[in-house]
């Protein structure tokens, strides 16, 4: 069944950091971003709709943190470029950057045989080049404050997922990203690390609403018991990876989904 999980009492800290996150609004980003105000970040919240990251904003400030939200959709080059100019102008520095993003149609089924192209570019696009853009516009600023990249990748993109191929692929390349990237940079400083969640989403949720028994039947694949809350399962995990207790961590996959895939 599923646990109520409060946020550990303890966190690293990451008093006096400025953290941006993509797709901050809701699911595993929302969670990350309430952990990293627990940690006392300053948190920028990029989003393509501002308005749908104002609840997500208090729960960072009412976590301890300070919030702000930024208009960023990740598969425009100006946009997410400004969102991190905007973050340096007001905070003087960007300490780590963690892109959680994904396309809405992340969760719609399909297979290679009726996919489409344009399924294709919609994935490719927000996970994959926008990794690599968000990376090379933050890479001076992460540079100056021997910072960290965190990519929100998944088990799917470890051990593949049938009805999600684009999704796994797009994964799949994400932490391939991640390895390389981490030996070009660590000369740099800067640290670059993966996260790959089981956690509640909304969709998710509507599938518990509309379906109680199949979530039943996914909770009793985890040892643990209960899949994971984005705030207080994921959200410590990723503030660690950011923060200066990770400083020897770099070009690695966490996987944290409760031991559910204990083979990756």
């Amino acid at each position: 069944m599923s646990v109520a999980v409060p946020m550990p009492a303890a966190v690293p800290s990451m008093a006096g950091r400025v953290v941006l996150v993509t797709g901050a609004a809701a699911g595993v980003g929302r969670g990350v971003t309430e952990a990293f105000g627990a940690a006392g970040a300053v948190v920028a919240l990029g989003v393509r709709r501002p308005e749908a990251a104002r609840d997500a904003a208090d729960a960072v400030r009412a976590a301890g943190g300070t919030a702000m939200v930024l208009r960023c959709d990740v598969t425009d080059a100006a946009q997410s470029a400004a969102a991190i100019a905007a973050v340096v102008e007001a905070h003087g520095r960007l300490d780590a950057l963690v892109h959680n993003a994904v396309s809405n149609r992340s969760s719609e089924p399909t297979d290679f045989e009726s996919a489409s192209l344009e399924l294709w570019e919609e994935h490719a696009s927000v996970s994959v080049r926008a990794a690599y853009r968000l990376a090379v516009q933050a890479h001076p600023h992460l540079k100056a404050s021997g910072g960290a990249l965190l990519l929100m990748t998944s088990p799917a993109g470890i051990e593949g997922s049938a009805p999600l191929p684009f999704y796994s692929a797009v994964k799949a390349a994400q932490r391939g990203f991640v390895r390389a990237l981490a030996r070009e940079w660590g000369p740099d400083g800067i640290r670059v690390n993966s996260v790959a969640p089981l956690a509640v989403s909304p969709a998710l949720e509507h599938l518990k609403a509309t379906d109680p028994e199949r979530v039943a039947r996914l909770e009793g694949l985890v040892p643990l018991g209960w899949l994971g809350d984005p705030a207080a399962d994921i959200g410590p995990p990723s503030v660690f990876l950011c923060s200066d207790a990770a400083r020897y961590v770099t070009g690695q996959t966490l996987v944290v989904s409760g031991g559910r895939f204990t083979g990756l």
